[in-house]
């Protein structure tokens, strides 16, 4: 299966999913969206909207929003932005950053600058979103937004078995790579893309893809003073994927083990 992934159309098969998502026939976009909840035990008891009908189509239920009281925000230092599993959390060494058991990849790959130096970037921590899970993304701490970068690439499946097997997968694959200033220092925040990711977009910009680029895009947003705070949503994956943290040497001491599981807005510091 893995090799297969090597042969597919990765970005076509995107952007099918992405039209597919939209379609907004009733008896194809509730019947599609009955399945999915069963089948990936979706809990509809914590959405605004409780019932499958209410959606306009799957991408309005997969982007849906929570009742407040389902992800209360901690009123610790960092909080968790998404719904997810921990991959991988740790320090950073000698700008690496660890992917796998047996798997690293460097900071400059990941964000796609050979000069760029590493060394206030002291940890990091990488979290799946599996298709059950809560998808839009939030702020872990309060933070004023410097700027952004598209990196366009492959689309790969981020699901462990993948990250497992296939080296820099997460440096390989298209992502948007967001720049905050906060009162710990830098924090660099990356949405990673993968197979059947449709559609990646942020609060500020809207949707960044589609349309699929061959080139990098950068944008500046010095002085526009974007400030988002803790819990703020920032973005939204139209399917699942990855999100990867990378932050400066005096931020707080993360709490967090290989495989744990993490609700938005929960407790991520020690």
């Amino acid at each position: 299966m893995i090799f297969l992934q090597y042969l597919l159309p990765q970005h076509l098969l995107s952007r099918l999913m992405f039209r597919f998502a939209r379609i907004n026939t009733p008896w194809l976009k509730n019947s599609f969206t009955s399945w999915f909840v069963e089948k990936y035990e979706v809990n509809l008891g914590e959405a605004e909207r409780e019932n499958v009908k209410d959606y306009d189509n799957f991408n309005d239920f997969f982007t849906r929003s929570l009742k407040k009281s389902s992800r209360p925000i901690s009123s610790s230092l960092m909080i968790s932005p998404v719904d997810g599993v921990v991959s991988q959390a740790g320090n950073i060494k000698e700008s690496e950053i660890v992917q796998a058991k047996g798997r690293k990849y460097s900071v400059q790959a990941l964000l796609d600058d050979k000069s760029l130096d590493t060394g206030c970037l002291g940890s990091f921590a990488t979290i799946y979103l599996s298709p059950k899970d809560y998808h839009r993304i939030h702020m872990p701490c309060d933070g004023s937004l410097v700027s952004m970068k598209y990196i366009p690439g492959d689309l790969f499946s981020v699901n462990q078995r993948t990250v497992d097997s296939i080296d820099q997968v997460f440096a390989r694959n298209e992502r948007l790579v967001c720049f905050f200033d906060t009162e710990f220092g830098e924090m660099v925040f990356v949405l990673v893309g993968a197979i059947f990711v449709g559609s990646m977009q942020t609060s500020w910009e809207g949707q960044i893809t589609p349309p699929y680029s061959k080139l990098v895009k950068n944008y500046d947003y010095k002085g526009q003073q974007i400030r988002l705070k803790k819990g703020d949503e920032m973005g939204r994956f139209n399917m699942g994927s990855t999100v990867i943290i990378l932050m400066s040497n005096d931020f707080p001491k993360l709490s967090l083990e290989e495989g744990q599981a993490l609700k938005m807005g929960q407790s991520i510091t020690k």
